[in-house]
């Protein structure tokens, strides 16, 4: 008996935005099922207020007509008069991450974590951080460790080397997981809406180095944290996920930072799980996520 030979599926993401106009939906279905591909499901946004439509297709390449890179030209060539900006990704295709740390262990065990069980799927070749204290955590799930004392007078040495680094790993993800450094315009700029990083704070609110300390100093009754794109404005960035949970007047400074790192740990793990999964679009000082 002949046995069929099953072909592996292949999963692309396309996620779009521009001006909102008639026909849209239509002609990118259209422009997809003209070259063999099936989407398989699509999220779409209008924003009446700023006119802007948001789109996310996922579909099945597997009986794509094209090679990657023809397939991609004609994207560019159907949707540069629509003054489209798209992203195109395949799953087979992993997103490579680093991990920036300094001395808070929780976030970076969680995501390590996370990405053994399956729940990130990408690689991470590399922790990088300020201090050696978090070695032993890499090396417990076999990533190299890079340290890069910071001070003053190298900060921007040390940045550029960092970013050397990086380059030369084909990072594509910056995950700063408690590091507490503050990343240079410069090296921002290299990696625009590809830096992570998790706030111990519910932004816009709390800012700053000392959040839970400024939440008991004003009575809040909820706490959380606040998963952001980094950008040369501290704390600025566009928003990708918080989470909060209920405390009271008689949580003490360590009761709040207790709950806080469990916020930190699901806030940072759910924005990360997003950005690899092509959900998340970035519009102004604002995000859609999918």
């Amino acid at each position: 008996m002949t046995q069929t030979k099953q072909v592996a599926q292949i999963v692309g993401t396309l996620v779009v935005s521009c001006p909102d106009q008639k026909g849209l939906i239509a002609t990118l279905a259209q422009t997809l099922a003209d070259h063999g591909v099936n989407i398989i499901d699509t999220q779409q946004h209008t924003d009446l207020e700023a006119g802007m439509f948001f789109q996310r297709l996922r579909f099945d390449a597997t009986e794509l007509d094209l090679t990657r890179s023809q397939f991609e030209k004609l994207l560019g060539e159907r949707l540069l008069p629509l003054e489209m900006k798209w992203r195109l990704s395949f799953a087979d295709e992993k997103a490579r991450v680093a991990i920036f740390t300094s001395k808070f262990e929780h976030c970076i065990y969680d995501l390590l974590i996370r990405h053994r069980l399956g729940e990130l799927d990408c690689e991470i070749p590399l922790v990088i951080s300020n201090h050696p204290d978090l070695e032993h955590v890499a090396k417990s799930f076999n990533i190299p460790y890079k340290v890069f004392p910071i001070t003053k007078e190298n900060k921007a040495e040390q940045e550029l080397a960092a970013i050397a680094l990086l380059r030369q790993n084909n990072i594509d993800l910056v995950i700063l997981a408690r590091y507490m450094q503050i990343l240079s315009p410069m090296f921002i700029e290299e990696f625009p809406s590809q830096i992570i990083n998790i706030h111990h704070g519910t932004l816009p609110a709390f800012m700053g180095a000392k959040p839970y300390h400024q939440a008991h100093e004003r009575g809040v009754k909820l706490i959380g944290a606040t998963a952001h794109y980094a950008t040369s404005d501290l704390d600025m960035g566009p928003i990708i996920a918080q989470e909060v949970i209920a405390c009271s007047h008689i949580d003490n400074i360590e009761d709040l930072i207790r709950k806080g790192r469990d916020m930190e740990r699901i806030t940072l793990g759910r924005a990360v799980r997003a950005h690899l999964e092509e959900r998340i679009i970035v519009h102004g000082g604002k995000t859609v996520v999918f």
